[in-house]
């Protein structure tokens, strides 16, 4: 069996200000809808510096103390295992701004099923959210992509 896999790392990240959430626009064809600040991890990079550079490149603000709240994971058709780490804050400062991920801005939470969402946002939503969910785990079974949340 072999024990050396390739690993695709990246993150995402939910910022919260009492009932607000910060979204993204996001207008790429491979994961359109509102979603999240966050991206891929560098080589070199550590976990924790990525997503607060994620979060500046995204929206324009520095977050701090970003907390680890959930991961998901799925093979990728060359067979690398991707793997995406959840994390949540409140804390932030700076200026709101767009990039070319597509337009940033704050909407109430309860508001978020008004809107058209990326794949997946709700369930990655309820594992933030949670004291007792921790990962999505995608895979295929009869050659359909199935998911669990455990």
């Amino acid at each position: 069996m072999k024990k050396v896999e390739n690993c695709i790392l990246t993150n995402i990240c939910l910022i919260y200000d009492e009932d607000r959430i910060l979204v993204v626009d996001r207008k790429k064809k491979d994961w359109p809808g509102l979603t999240f600040p966050g991206g891929h991890v560098e080589k070199n990079e550590n976990f924790h510096e990525s997503v607060i550079r994620e979060v500046k490149e995204e929206t324009g603000l520095t977050i701090s103390h970003p907390v680890l709240c959930g991961i998901e994971e799925f093979k990728t058709e060359e067979e690398d295992r991707y793997l995406m780490l959840y994390y949540k804050t409140n804390r932030f400062k700076g200026k709101l701004r767009s990039s070319n991920e597509g337009e940033v801005f704050w909407i109430r939470r309860e508001d978020l099923d008004k809107y058209k969402l990326s794949l997946d946002l709700k369930r990655i939503l309820k594992v933030m959210e949670s004291d007792d969910l921790s990962e999505i785990i995608y895979y295929k079974k009869d050659e359909k992509w199935r998911s669990k949340i455990v």
